[in-house]
């Protein structure tokens, strides 16, 4: 199983959980299983198209995926995902 680790403002849409865990090979396949169980997450973290939403970084064991190969990166059964959005404000 794959850990999700949510921050406080996407919570709300995962039932207030902090760590989430899904299946999944790559980034995509565990994206997809999130969809499923919380359709409400999936606006906030791809786009229409199912692209990654680009102020939004997902860090797999700690590494940015967009230096690794995206949407494709491979996980394993202990990977640690890390979903963290970009905030702006002055």
């Amino acid at each position: 199983m794959v850990q999700v680790h949510l921050p406080s403002m996407l919570r709300p849409m995962a039932g207030e959980q902090t760590v989430l865990e899904v299946q999944g090979a790559t980034l995509t396949a565990a994206l997809d299983e999130l969809r499923t169980r919380y359709p409400a997450l999936e606006r906030r973290l791809r786009d229409e198209s199912g692209a990654l939403r680009r102020y939004v970084n997902f860090y797999v064991d700690g590494e940015e995926c967009r230096r690794l190969a995206g949407p494709d990166t491979p996980l394993t059964p202990h990977t640690e995902l890390m979903i963290i959005p970009s905030v702006a404000g002055g």
